[in-house]
């Protein structure tokens, strides 16, 4: 495989991971708009809950930092194909973590949690996960 190749089947699996991130929240807002909150106290936590889990992928992201550059010593190398599939299973990884925010948006649509939170929890999750974008430097 080309690293062309490469390269797009990479922004094709970020674009994936970012209407995976997303979808939930839609459907939940949009099928359960009119539903009763659940338990409307644990509103403020889910919010606490979904803005803690941004945290949660600093470290991956540290780690895809290293795998991209360890990715760029090994370009022209026999080493190369390696590189490429460790950087794409260490950014999946990362990817998933920065769904979080989201999917914590998307269950807190059942307790009762106002549309500028959730907007700001999915918002969180597209930077995040912009964030793991391949750089154009790469290949």
């Amino acid at each position: 495989m080309t690293r062309a190749e490469v390269r797009r089947r990479l922004q094709l699996a970020w674009w994936q991971y970012l209407a995976v991130a997303l979808a939930p929240l839609l459907v939940f807002a949009w099928a359960f708009a009119d539903l009763q909150a659940l338990i409307p106290i644990l509103a403020m936590p889910m919010f606490i809950a979904g803005v803690a889990s941004m945290f949660l992928s600093l470290p991956r992201f540290g780690a895809y930092k290293h795998a991209l550059i360890a990715t760029q010593k090994n370009l022209n190398s026999d080493d190369e194909p390696g590189a490429w599939i460790e950087l794409a299973r260490i950014r999946r990884l990362g990817m998933l973590f920065g769904c979080l925010p989201a999917w914590v948006a998307a269950l807190s649509v059942f307790v009762g949690l106002e549309a500028v939170p959730q907007v700001l929890l999915a918002i969180s999750s597209v930077v995040l996960l912009y964030l793991y974008r391949i750089p154009r430097q790469l290949g």
